[in-house]
């Protein structure tokens, strides 16, 4: 398989988007560590396969270095970092402090900067890579989810300069993600009708699923990507259809 014998990390991997990445690289034959502050409802499994699961609080410097020495320990190797532990709720910036809006940002943008600083001693030893999970949250306008956007915006930023600085060691990624289908799109979108509805808008005609994400994941840890470094690649199924197609009073489709 094309990922055997590889270990791979992947931050929030317990559920949703960081599941499906899980998954994906489960399937592709590689050892799978996730870490989450709480252990999945039922272990994240695939091909009668199962993701290990460590508890961990991205927020703690120390045991997040703790952690993948002890990954590294345990496997003898570590080959990838996926940094996908991340989000936000639904708050205008005018409805909260900015403490909780610093709390986004220290989510999105610094746990994986500590994940990656950590990781990188281990992944300089086997030419691996990082893979941040990104968002189209961080280049466009992002409002309800101001801090969000702008911590995803760094992270791109973050992850360009990191593939310069830690090459030819360690490639660095970015998966910028559109609209993605998990157990939490009610949140965001709505009903079942209004999940659809939103998928329509997009141009493929549905939301990405966590297999999507996951298997992009995969082409970028894999050797298919190894002149691929400071990439940003676009997981958002062509994007979105620009408002003014259909405000405009002409050049309309028959």
């Amino acid at each position: 398989m094309e990922l055997d014998g590889r270990v791979v990390v992947v931050t929030g991997g317990t559920r949703g988007v960081g599941a499906g990445i899980a998954r994906s690289f489960l399937a592709a034959g590689a050892e799978v560590v996730v870490c989450a502050r709480r252990p999945p409802d039922e272990p994240v499994s695939a091909d009668g396969r199962e993701a290990s699961f460590t508890a961990l609080d991205l927020r703690d410097t120390g045991a997040v270095r703790d952690f993948f020495d002890a990954v590294a320990g345990r496997y003898g190797r570590l080959d990838c970092l996926v940094n996908n532990a991340g989000g936000t709720p639904y708050r205008l910036l005018g409805e909260g402090e900015a403490e909780r809006h610093a709390r986004v940002v220290e989510l999105n943008l610094l746990a994986p900067m500590t994940a990656s600083l950590a990781a990188r001693p281990w992944l300089g030893r086997t030419r691996g890579s990082v893979v941040m999970i990104g968002s189209v949250s961080g280049t466009r306008p992002s409002p309800g989810t101001a801090a969000y956007g702008a911590a995803k915006a760094g992270l791109e930023n973050l992850a360009r300069s990191m593939a310069v600085e830690w090459a030819p060691e360690v490639r660095v990624n970015s998966l910028i993600l559109g609209m993605v289908r998990t157990e939490l799109a009610h949140l965001h979108y709505g009903d079942e009708a209004g999940i659809e509805a939103v998928g329509a808008t997009v141009p493929l005609g549905r939301l990405a699923e966590p297999s999507d994400v996951g298997d992009a994941a995969v082409f970028l840890a894999s050797d298919r990507a190894r002149y691929v470094s400071g990439a940003g690649l676009l997981v958002h199924g062509g994007g979105e259809r620009p408002a003014f197609l259909d405000a405009a009073t002409v050049n309309k489709e028959s």
